[in-house]
């Protein structure tokens, strides 16, 4: 009777075994199927490397520019340094297109965006973003004649007036979102935005505000004025491939350090309260 009862226990057990692999395989192929085992390090690569990486789009006053020596300057250029600067490795800026950038980072072009990206929901469904690290809005550059009638981008919505955004910008969207019923028309850049108003193509053009004020004490006065009240809020943060746990806690630690000891605030009024810089360009 006890070997009967032994031999049952021994089969019991046996399928036992069996169920918990078959549950364990499972598990293993729904995890690895799923993706989540994918877990990227990319602070080791760069350790490894000893380079960090930035990828950036540079034609976005004060974030990112070329200076007159060909150099890449700016707000978010002083960021990356510091940020190679802490993690002791070089630097290497990695010159993108705009309408490429995030395509770039996702085949490891580089290791990360940092180009004045505003962190929006549809682009968080491919990329992660760290904590923001500035909060801008939308505003207007006005061709001077219409001074008088148009006082807010309100004024704008109207089939008689034709305005204009950079091309894949959240610019362009809050234009045709918020001011549908006017003529629109988009830019590959910025620049070209500023100069078709200047030369009176175009009666407004949209977008963000550092580079509209920027825009306006460069090149227009006596062409355009600028409707410096934003009337959007975006927040602007840095851009990495998705599934890197250790890369975003190091950012957002990062962020947090610069900003407790002052390094953040003098960079920033580097770039946005004193306008030296502009002679690098001019």
């Amino acid at each position: 009777m006890e070997g009967v009862t032994l031999l049952i226990n021994l089969k019991m057990e046996m399928k036992m075994k069996k169920l918990s692999l078959f549950v364990a395989v499972a598990l293993a192929v729904l995890t690895f199927s799923t993706g989540t085992v994918v877990v990227a390090d990319t602070l080791e690569d760069i350790q490894k490397r000893g380079t960090l990486r930035v990828g950036m789009e540079p034609g976005y006053m004060p974030f990112e520019l070329t200076n007159q020596k060909g150099e890449i300057i700016g707000f978010d250029v002083d960021m990356a340094k510091r940020m190679a600067k802490a993690m002791n490795v070089k630097l290497e800026l990695v010159s993108t297109a705009w309408d490429g950038i995030i395509p770039a980072l996702l085949t490891s072009k580089f290791d990360i965006l940092m180009s004045g990206m505003t962190l929006t929901q549809e682009r968080n469904m491919t990329v992660n973003f760290a904590s923001p690290y500035i909060l801008i809005g939308q505003s207007v550059l006005l061709k001077k004649e219409l001074a008088g009638e148009v006082k807010s981008y309100k004024d704008l919505d109207n089939a008689k007036y034709t305005i204009a955004s950079k091309l894949g910008t959240t610019g362009e969207q809050a234009t045709k979102r918020m001011i549908p019923g006017a003529k629109y028309i988009s830019y590959e850049t910025e620049q070209e935005g500023v100069m078709e108003l200047a030369n009176g193509k175009i009666d407004a053009f949209i977008y963000d505000l550092p580079f509209n004020a920027i825009a306006q004490g460069q090149k227009g006065e006596g062409k355009f004025v600028h409707l410096a009240e934003p009337f959007t809020k975006e927040p602007l943060a840095w851009a990495i491939r998705k599934n890197d746990p250790n890369f975003l806690n190091w950012l957002n630690n990062f962020m947090n350090q610069i900003k407790y000891d002052g390094v953040y605030d003098k960079i920033y009024d580097k770039w946005f309260k004193d306008d030296a810089w502009l002679k690098e360009i001019q």
